[in-house]
Order: structure tokens, then sequence, then C-alpha cells
């Protein structure tokens, strides 16, 4: 069965913040990271705006499941 993806799109254009829900550990390491961002009682829970590309890209890879993923549009 093929995961399912959730995209959010910063409207920098710059990058696509991916969220694969069946990864995720709830390890609350991105919402300690980036809280601005991170909101997990609220829909959308991830608010991209919040935060610039560089800030999203070091949190993402600091994700210890692999469930925060990004794409940089180039």
């Amino acid at each position: 069965m093929e995961e399912k993806i959730v995209r959010y799109d910063h409207p920098n254009g710059e990058i696509t913040v991916l969220w694969i829900p069946e990864r995720c550990e709830h390890a609350a390491v991105c919402v300690k990271s980036l809280p601005q961002v991170y909101h997990p009682k609220d829909r959308p829970w991830i608010t991209a705006q919040n935060a610039n590309t560089a800030e999203l890209i070091d949190q993402i890879k600091r994700c210890p499941s692999g469930a925060l993923q990004y794409e940089l549009k180039k």
C-alpha cells in the first residue's frame, strides 16, 4: 500500500514540507525545534510560512522517524 503524503507548500515558493503520517513516532522533535511552525492540535498542523527555508531544512533533517521530509523547488 502506498504511503499517504501530506504536502505543505511554503508561500515563498522555495520549499514544500512533506509529512508521512504512518511514519510519525510522535517524538515531538519538530514541535520543540520550531514551535511557531508545528501545532499538533491545529488543522492544518504545519504552518510552514512561520519559518524560512533554512530553518525548516535544519529541523526536518532532525526528524528521527523520517516522517517529515522536504522538496526544494528550483
